[in-house]
Formats: structure tokens, C-alpha cells, sequence
């Protein structure tokens, strides 16, 4: 089935979800990047935890903005499927490190640790959408894949 002319609805999808993979990509930025800019006016040092989480986030971003292209997704295969198991890793670290910091913190009023409680859960978005989209190229990728018969190799079956 083709959604806007030649492109099937698996590249419509495709788009959707990286759209969605890139503003909460973006936000992740703009939620520990605000922290870092804080550190860095007071001249404290940057934490590495805080830029693992915008660097996480910016590969996450370029990485959606150049999917959304449907040459890119045809041509992929199984590196693209590989690319985001791993981003899909860097995710669960990223959760996982602030999850631990924040999730049982009592913010007591304090608006920075209730906008960190806030950011774990887009955290969690991140690594969930990365989780479908890896499951769903590699389902691509399988569905797509360019197959040779048995004995020869030469044929395309």
C-alpha cells in the first residue's frame, strides 16, 4: 500500500516514529543542557553523567533526522538495525544512571530535582521508542533482505 505516491506505509511509519525519536531527543538535550549551562556560568566543571545524557541525545537527534529520509532506510540494511540497538543501549544506560539518582528523590520544593524526576521519564520514552524502532528495522531489514538461492548464490530469490 502506498501512502504519497511511489512510498509504501512502512517509510510513513518509519518517518513518524524518528520524528517522534527526535523531539524527545531534543528535549532530553534541552533538560541536561540547562544543568550544564548552569555549571558552567558558575564555573564548576562540567558532570560527565550530564553530558553522556546531551551526547546520547544529540546522536539520538542526528540520527532520527537522517532517517527520515526514505533513501537512507532503503539502503541501511543491517547496520542500520545495528545502529540502533546500539543508541537503544546508550538509552537504557542513560535511564538506568538517572534513574537511580531520581526516581525515589523528594524533590522538597526543589524545581531542578523535580525537572530531573521529569527528565528520567522522557528518558524512558527515549529508550522505549529506540526499542520499537530497532525491533522494527530489523524486521525491515528481514522482510527486505536480498535473498540468493541455495546452491549457486547467483540467483535472486
Amino acid at each position: 500500500m502506498a501512502i504519497f505516491g511511489s512510498l509504501p506505509l512502512s517509510y510513513f511509519l518509519f518517518t513518524v516514529l524518528h520524528i517522534g525519536c527526535f523531539a524527545l531527543a531534543i528535549t532530553v538535550c534541552g533538560l541536561y543542557g540547562e544543568d550544564l549551562q548552569r555549571a558552567d556560568e558558575a564555573g564548576v566543571g562540567a558532570n560527565g553523567r550530564w553530558v553522556f545524557a546531551v551526547v546520547v541525545g544529540g546522536l539520538s537527534a542526528l540520527t532520527s533526522a537522517i532517517y527520515c529520509a526514505p533513501i537512507v532506510l532503503r539502503n541501511l540494511g543491517i547496520v542500520g538495525f545495528v545502529w540502533n540497538v546500539i543508541i537503544f543501549a546508550l538509552w537504557v544506560a542513560v535511564f538506568g544512571l538517572f534513574g537511580r539518582m531520581y526516581i525515589n528523590e523528594d524533590p522538597e520544593g526543589d524545581g531542578g530535582i523535580e525537572r530531573m524526576r521529569n527528565a528520567v521519564w522522557v528518558d524512558l520514552a527515549n529508550m522505549l521508542l529506540w526499542l520499537i524502532a530497532s525491533l522494527a528495522m530489523g524486521a525491515y531489514w528481514w522482510r527486505h533482505r536480498e535473498r540468493r538461492s541455495r546452491f549457486t548464490g547467483r540467483a535472486k530469490v
